[in-house]
């Protein structure tokens, strides 16, 4: 897999702008457009995450024709590069819908064994979190500043985080509560807030299921740019979605994957 180039953050970086400027008119604001995707239960969309989407490919287009793109609004698009854009124009419609600046726009780009690039970006508070082979950083209020995960190696010190309290099935959630009793602190509800977090070195863990490709890519890219851990429930490679294990550092990793094993 070759390495992201310069012009390749430059398109991300364009894309995310785009983003900000179709998102930002509808937040907190009483007349969202807000429809249901999921029959029986509750998902989410509004007209914030497709017009997102529509301004992110539009820069593709017309930056980066030949690549491919999947995202989660308006699927997928074949490329002729080998290369894919991975986009969720706003991960955490739940949160955004409740007022919440908790959700985020994710970036990813890389091709079938993972993603090369990715970016995490808050709108709202104006936070930017990139992760590339050379490194990990953030811009934001305060400037820009190199980001670095935690070094906590023992699951007693640790603070742990996930979006949904049931996780998943019961049994995903028998396996996140086995973990949640041996940490620190637990928190719930920061959706893509959160792997920023562990990235930006204020957290350990985050565990989560039912993950789809496009909700994962930029997160896995920014915190192991980060210098942390990102894999599935038995240690192998969670690119593609279902469980994940993000962790600050190999050796938390290794302690909260011993327990999610046996589930």
């Amino acid at each position: 897999m070759t390495k992201a180039s310069a012009s390749d953050l430059e398109v991300a970086e364009k894309m995310a702008d785009a983003a900000r400027a179709a998102i930002l008119p509808y937040f907190r604001q009483s007349n969202l457009e807000t429809s249901n995707k999921l029959q029986g239960g509750y998902d989410p969309v509004t007209v914030a995450d497709r017009a997102a989407e529509q301004a992110m490919r539009s820069v593709l287009a017309e930056l980066r024709p030949d690549d491919g793109i999947l995202g989660e609004e308006y699927g997928a698009v074949e490329g002729k590069s080998g290369r894919t854009w991975v986009l969720d124009p706003i991960d955490g419609t739940r949160g955004f819908v409740s007022g919440t600046p908790t959700w985020g726009v994710l970036i990813a780009l890389g091709d079938d064994s993972g993603p090369i690039m990715g970016v995490i970006d808050q709108p709202y508070i104006g936070e930017r979190f990139v992760g590339l082979a050379d490194g990990a950083f953030m811009t934001g209020p305060l400037g820009r500043t190199s980001l670095a995960t935690r070094r906590t190696d023992a699951l007693r010190d640790a603070i742990l985080f996930t979006t949904f309290p049931e996780v998943g099935t019961t049994a995903e959630g028998d396996a996140f509560r086995a973990v949640a009793g041996q940490v620190q602190l637990t928190r719930y509800g920061m959706d893509c807030y959160a792997y920023a977090l562990l990235a930006a070195g204020q957290v350990d863990l985050v565990i989560e299921a039912g993950l789809n490709a496009y909700d994962i890519q930029a997160p896995i890219a920014v915190i192991e740019a980060a210098g942390g851990v990102v894999t599935d429930w038995q240690g192998g490679p969670a690119h593609q979605g279902g469980r994940a294990l993000a962790a600050a550092n190999p050796e938390i990793h290794a302690a909260a994957l011993e327990i999610l094993r046996d589930f």
